[in-house]
Parts: C-alpha cells; structure tokens; sequence
C-alpha cells in the first residue's frame, strides 16, 4: 500500500479526524466548564480522565456516522497513530509541574501538549489542516500562558472551540474529496 493510499484511507475511515476532534473538543469544554464553575480541580481531572475515553468514544462517533473506524491491515499508518497517541499522557507530566509554579498555567501548558501532538497528524492523515491546528494550539497555549490573563478555564473554553472548529473543517474537506473521487 502506497503512502497515498494509506493516508486516504484513514481520511475515510475517521473522516479526517473528526470524531477525535469533535469527542476531545467536548472534553475540553466540559473541563472547562468545571473548572470555572465547580473547582480547578475537577476541571483538571475532566481533561486527564475524560482524555483516557478519547479513542472508544471516538469509535463509537464514526461508527454511528457511518465510518470503520479501522484500516485494514496492510495500513502502516496505524501504528503512527497510536504512537502519537501515548506522547500524550507522559507529556503531561510537564503540564503538572506548569501547574505547580502557576495553577492558571494548566490549560495553557496542555493546549500546547496537544497542539504538537497533532504534528505527526499531517502525516497520518495527509492533511495539512493538522499544521495549522498544531499552530494555533501551541501559540495560544504560549500566547495564554505568557501573556493571558490568569482565568483558569480560559485555555480550556479555547481548545473545546478550536477543536470543534477543526473536526468540521476536517470532515469537510474529506465529505469535498469523497464527492470529487
């Protein structure tokens, strides 16, 4: 199987991302939401445990939009996905110890995890969205970190739009490409 190949494929069966983006977009807000509403901490523990359900309830979105959810075997990329996917947790690591010198750092310093994150992207996909999703995340987090002002849940309110805003494009684009083919 060609890369081309491979890449389409995945465009298909996860219609370019959007169930991922569009689950994580709503993690995001409802972290958000308890964290400005309830405490810091629950909207911390939302984003950490509720990313943990990320891939099943992303099956569970294509699969109701009618898509596999799955590639077949002979698709390299798979394995890219899932590497990219366990940067994720050790990463946050460093998330925890921007929260520890400022708790207000949290969303920023995740956005900015998440934003690379979606690099590797580009390739699985063969979308050049993903680079600018990457790009947005990682200036707003640096942006909202450095410069923001100290509202907790802001970052969070942020990336639940941004992510949202970029499953839509995502499932467009490959809806636009399906028609074309």
């Amino acid at each position: 199987m060609t890369i081309d190949a491979a890449q389409r494929e995945m465009r298909s069966a996860f219609l370019g991302g959007f169930g991922g983006q569009f689950v994580a977009g709503l993690i995001w807000l409802i972290a958000a939401a308890l964290g400005a509403w309830v405490a810091p901490t629950y909207g911390m523990a939302a984003l950490f445990f509720g990313s943990m359900g990320l891939f099943p309830l992303t099956q569970l979105v294509v699969r109701l939009l009618g898509r596999p959810g799955k590639v077949s075997p002979t698709n390299g990329l798979w394995a890219l996905g899932a590497q990219t996917a366990f940067t994720v947790p050790p990463s946050f690591l460093l998330v925890g110890a921007a929260t520890l010198s400022q708790m207000h750092w949290f969303f920023p310093a995740a956005m900015i995890v998440i934003g690379v994150h979606y690099l590797p992207f580009i390739t699985l996909y063969g979308m050049r969205m993903f680079g600018a999703l990457a790009v947005v995340l990682v200036l707003a987090g640096a942006g909202l970190g450095l410069y923001g002002p100290p509202i907790f849940s802001l970052g969070g309110w942020v990336t639940g739009v941004v992510l949202l805003g970029f499953a839509f494009l995502g499932r467009y684009l490959v809806l636009q490409e399906e028609r074309l083919a």
